[in-house]
């Protein structure tokens, strides 16, 4: 590599895939690990690497990604920063493609920021279509050229230019059902928190028709179902996270 990028990693009890997710990002010049007070192996398994340029921070999340990102951000040592989740590899088409992106950018700049296809792997199966199917995420950027925003499901806010690699990045989540239910759990109550501190209401309507077209959209607009059990289980659960959603946020306007 150039000596021009870090790779940031958010953690949380991540011992199950940090390992192979490190794996796939060890060529970055500077490897960032924010970690949310893990209480399983996952700094262990870090700090067994040896990586040089290793770089590990234990700090509270405070239910605030994008805080936790531009925290990050403020650490980072080179130009180019990109954001990898722990469940997340970066496929080496993927790794090639930005070392040439970067070589290119010295000798003639032209963007800010890059966008990354992401692909889904749900036991074992490639998801093509739903909301995943088509799914592209902005996680290569220049350090100085933007913020992150939302606590929950949040978004690089990146000025300049920006473009689209060919390759992708393969995302294996909730490798189990429990997983699966602890995680939505876990992130609908953030972003029902995130919904009430900005005034929005939910209803008895909300809570019944966000899930009923989220199911729709998913699994026969977006053709879910051709992506056989798998999709219609992941069409099933991303319709509970909408209901969940909906239900706490109409839970914390009664509790008021």
């Amino acid at each position: 590599m150039l000596g021009v990028i870090t790779v940031v990693i958010l953690t949380k009890n991540e011992e199950k895939n940090i390992l192979d997710c490190m794996e796939t990002v060890s060529w970055a010049d500077q490897v960032i690990i924010i970690d949310d007070n893990s209480e399983d192996r996952t700094l262990e398994i870090v700090e067994s690497q040896g990586l040089k340029n290793l770089l590990v921070i234990k700090r509270d999340l405070e239910g605030d990604f994008s805080k936790q990102r531009n925290f990050a951000l403020s650490k980072v040592k080179n130009e180019w920063v990109m954001f990898v989740d722990a469940d997340e590899r970066v496929s080496s088409e993927l790794r090639h493609e930005i070392n040439d992106f970067l070589i290119e950018e010295k000798n003639d700049p032209k963007f800010s920021g890059m966008y990354i296809k992401r692909k889904d792997m749900l036991w074992g199966r490639l998801l093509k279509h739903g909301e995943t199917g088509k799914i592209s995420l902005l996680r290569l950027a220049k350090k100085n050229s933007g913020r992150w925003i939302g606590k929950v499901h949040e978004k690089w806010n990146v000025g300049g230019e920006t473009d689209i690699f060919e390759n992708h990045i393969l995302h294996l989540p909730h490798q189990t059902i429990s997983e699966f239910l602890s995680e939505i759990n876990f992130y609908t109550s953030l972003r029902a928190k995130e919904l009430f501190d900005q005034n929005e209401k939910s209803s008895v309507f909300k809570i019944i028709f966000y899930p009923k077209a989220k199911f729709l959209v998913n699994y026969f607009l977006k053709l879910g179902f051709l992506d056989g059990i798998e999709g219609l289980v992941f069409a099933i659960i991303m319709s509970f996270h909408s209901f969940l959603v909906r239900g706490k946020l109409w839970l914390l306007w009664e509790r008021k």
